[in-house]
C-alpha cells in the first residue's frame, strides 16, 4: 500500500461531508481525497468545482486511485461500484448497510478474487467499533449473544417522547431536522436499518452470512401514547432492541421494540447514541457505548477504516473461516405485552402461552409467549400494538448454552 492513499468518493452528503472535515482536521492519517463523484449537477457544494465529477468511471478508471469510498443511498448502484472498485483491484470502504447486508456472502467471495479489502465499520452503529473488535478481540471467544441499541434515529425519536413528552410527530421532524433520519424515515422507524446492521454484525459474531429477508423486524411506528403511559407507570422504557444469541444449536435473531427497566443499562442510551452488549464465555458481557447517528461520528468511522487500509487491514471472517457455522432460526418464542382496541383484534389463542389481559386507557392488553413468526404477523394488523415483554430469560438461555460450549 502507498504511504499516502489517493481517495475517490462517491457521494457528498451528510455522511461524505463530515468523512472530509474530519480527513482534513486530523493529520494521522495519510490520505487525500483526489476525487469525488456526485449525481446532482444543480446542487450548490462547498468545494471547487474541478473535485467533482459526474461519471463514476472517472474514479474507477484512475489508476491514481487506491481507495473506493463510497457512501451513496442506493444500494443497488452502490454494490455495482463495491464490485467493479474490486475488479479493477481498488480497496473500497463503505458505510451502506442495506447494500451491505443484500450482498455480504458475494462481497467476501470478490475480496478472496481480487485480493483487495472491504472495510465498513461505519455501516454498525456509527462511531463504535464493534466489527473490529468482533474480528480481532472476540476471534477465539466463544460469543453466546449480541444485542443492543443499533439505530440512533429511533433512539433519539424514543427519548424525546419519554424524557420531554414530545408527540412521535414532533419528535421524528426533529431527527430528521438534525440529519439522524431520513426525509423517508420508514428505514429506521420500521426498523429495518437495525436489521441491515444486524445482518452484518452476525457475520462476524457468528460466521454466518443470513439474509436480510430471513430476520424478523418490528419497527416503533405504532407505538401508542397508552404503550406510553403503561411504561411509566411501571417504572420501563421502551427501547428498539437488536439481538442475535446462540439456542439448541443455531442462531436466533430479530429486531422489536422491548419494555426495558429503568435500572437498565440500555435505558440510560439516549438521544442518538447507540449500544452493543457482547455477552461471551470467557470476556463474560461487554458493553460498547457511542454515537450511532450523525456526519461526524460516521465520517470518523469511515476515517479509522482508511487508516486501517494505510496498514494492510483486511476483514479476516475468522468465525466464518474457523467452521463452525450454525444455522438461523426464527423458531423461538418471545414474551410479549400486545395492545389492541378493538374487542377480538387479538384472541388468547394467538399465544402458546397465554398469561393474562385487562382493560385500560381504552384498550385491550394481552401478555403471554408467543412465536416470533406470529408474532411479526400480529404487528401488521391495524390497530395492535406489539411491545417485547421486560424479561426475556436470556442470560439464563446465554449461561446453558455456554456449559454447553465449554464441554464441548
Amino acid at each position: 500500500m502507498k504511504k499516502k492513499l489517493k481517495i475517490g468518493l462517491f457521494g457528498f452528503g451528510v455522511v461524505g461531508q463530515g468523512l472530509y472535515h474530519v480527513l482534513n482536521e486530523t493529520h494521522g492519517v495519510k490520505a487525500e481525497i483526489a476525487r469525488i463523484c456526485v449525481k446532482n449537477r444543480e446542487k450548490k457544494r462547498s468545494l471547487p468545482a474541478g473535485i467533482f465529477t459526474y461519471e463514476a468511471a472517472d474514479i474507477l478508471n484512475d489508476p491514481a486511485i487506491d481507495v473506493v469510498v463510497e457512501l451513496i443511498d442506493d444500494a443497488k448502484a452502490a454494490f455495482q461500484i463495491v464490485k467493479s472498485a474490486l475488479e479493477k483491484g481498488k480497496h473500497v470502504v463503505t458505510a451502506n448497510k442495506k447494500m451491505l447486508a443484500e450482498n455480504l456472502s458475494e462481497i467476501y467471495e470478490l475480496q478472496q478474487t481480487h485480493n483487495r479489502s472491504v472495510l465498513y465499520e461505519g455501516s454498525v452503529c456509527g462511531s463504535i467499533p464493534i466489527l473490529r473488535n468482533l474480528e480481532e478481540y472476540y476471534d477465539n471467544d466463544l460469543i453466546t449473544s449480541i444485542e443492543g441499541i443499533f439505530n440512533g434515529s429511533t433512539n433519539y425519536i424514543l427519548t424525546k417522547v419519554f424524557e420531554e413528552r414530545k408527540s412521535y410527530g414532533d419528535a421524528l421532524k426533529g431527527a430528521q431536522e438534525l440529519g439522524f433520519a431520513e426525509s423517508d424515515p420508514s428505514l429506521d422507524v420500521k426498523g429495518f436499518d437495525p436489521k441491515f446492521k444486524l445482518t452484518i454484525a452476525i457475520a462476524h459474531t457468528f460466521g454466518v452470512f443470513v439474509k436480510p429477508e430471513e430476520i424478523i423486524n418490528i419497527g416503533i411506528d405504532k407505538i401508542s401514547a397508552v404503550d406510553l403511559k403503561y411504561a411509566r407507570e411501571n417504572n420501563l422504557t421502551i427501547k428498539l432492541v437488536a439481538r442475535a444469541y446462540k439456542l439448541d444449536g443455531k442462531i436466533v435473531g430479530w429486531v422489536a421494540p422491548q419494555f426495558i427497566p429503568a435500572d437498565h443499562m440500555l435505558a440510560n442510551v439516549r438521544n442518538e447514541y447507540n449500544a452493543v452488549l457482547v455477552q461471551g464465555a470467557f470476556a463474560e458481557k461487554q458493553v460498547f457505548i457511542g454515537k450511532g447517528a450523525g456526519s461526524y461520528p460516521t465520517g470518523s468511522a469511515v476515517l479509522s477504516d482508511i487508516s486501517a487500509l494505510t496498514f494492510d487491514y483486511r476483514y479476516e471472517y475468522k468465525k466464518f473461516t474457523q467452521g463452525d457455522a450454525l444455522p438461523f432460526s426464527s423458531d423461538v418464542l418471545v414474551d410479549v405485552v400486545i395492545s389492541f382496541t378493538h374487542k377480538d383484534s387479538i384472541l388468547p389463542a394467538d399465544f402458546e402461552s397465554f398469561k393474562g389481559g385487562y382493560q385500560g386507557h381504552g384498550l385491550q392488553y394481552m401478555t403471554g409467549s408467543v412465536s416470533l413468526v406470529k408474532l411479526k404477523e400480529l404487528s401488521q394488523r391495524n390497530d395492535v400494538s406489539v411491545i417485547l415483554a421486560p424479561e426475556l430469560n436470556l442470560s439464563s438461555i446465554q449461561k446453558v448454552e455456554e456449559k454447553e460450549l465449554l464441554s464441548a
